[in-house]
């Protein structure tokens, strides 16, 4: 993979890279149009990566479907897609982390310890090997996004991350690979995550700007749906990740994370 980067990169071609960990769905084909955008020759990488999970999460579990993937892949336009072995990843003696210390607090960092730390690392050795112009990410991992764009700030890494709108279903939930987890009957619960946000967002709309308020009137939404169980609901910075307690418009990120049943969820919106 990275002779072939090397070689197009001395041809003069540009290369737009979706790195992702397969069980590929519209959301990902989505970054892909975007990537065609972005550069003549894209690859899509498919890795579940180890050191992103933890201990007790569904690493064993999560959905691999390299096959349908590679096909989707192909349908789409992609050139090339990158499917190494966990092994050809990590050595057994592989021992270099990248840790980003700003954007990674709250959240998920909080809820998920050394997550982020496995997100950096995987995502620079991904750098390294398809030697990208172009990176694009998707918008639900909001907090990944901004902590990937630190770390190529901080470490001056020759990439432009674009960061490709969420895609929905027709009912509001957020498009996610760990959907597939949901059977029928939490799935149709699902959409009031959705609306919710809505609901803040309607809040602030309507010239709310108090934090705790907005936040009230998310709460009071939710709870309309008691199966999904919050496990946090965040106010901050879009850019950052810093909690706020008045709102910016435009510039202030509400985020969420809740269980359905044994299957977390993420989702967020810009107020």
């Amino acid at each position: 993979m990275q002779r072939l980067a090397l070689k197009l990169r001395g041809e003069g071609r540009r290369i737009a890279f979706v790195p992702t960990m397969g069980a590929l769905h519209e959301g990902h084909m989505s970054l892909v149009d975007e990537a065609k955008r972005r550069g003549d020759f894209i690859v899509v990488s498919v890795f579940v990566n180890p050191t992103q999970f933890g201990p007790t999460e569904d690493f064993a579990k999560y959905p691999r479907t390299l096959d349908a993937d590679a096909a989707l892949c192909r349908e789409r336009g992609a050139h090339c897609v990158f499917a190494p072995p966990s092994d050809g990843m990590y050595a057994a003696d592989f021992s270099t982390f990248i840790e980003e210390g700003l954007c990674s607090k709250g959240l998920c960092g909080d809820h998920r310890p050394g997550h982020f730390r496995g997100v950096t690392t995987v995502v620079a050795m991904l750098f390294n090997i398809v030697q990208p112009h172009a990176a694009i990410f998707g918008a639900k991992d909001a907090q990944q996004c901004a902590v990937i764009r630190k770390m190529v700030s901080d470490l001056f890494m020759p990439v432009d991350i674009v960061v490709a709108p969420i895609v929905r279903e027709k009912d509001g939930l957020a498009l996610s690979s760990r959907n597939r987890y949901l059977p029928a009957d939490l799935r149709a619960k699902a959409p009031s995550l959705y609306k919710a946000l809505l609901a803040a967002k309607a809040a602030v709309d309507s010239g709310e700007r108090d934090a705790a308020l907005v936040k009230s009137a998310f709460e009071r939404s939710l709870a309309q749906e008691p199966a999904l169980r919050l496990q946090y609901f965040t106010l901050t910075d879009a850019r950052t990740m810093e909690p706020l307690s008045k709102i910016r418009p435009g510039e202030t990120l509400a985020a969420v994370a809740v269980n359905l049943g044994e299957t977390r969820l993420i989702d967020n919106i810009t107020l």
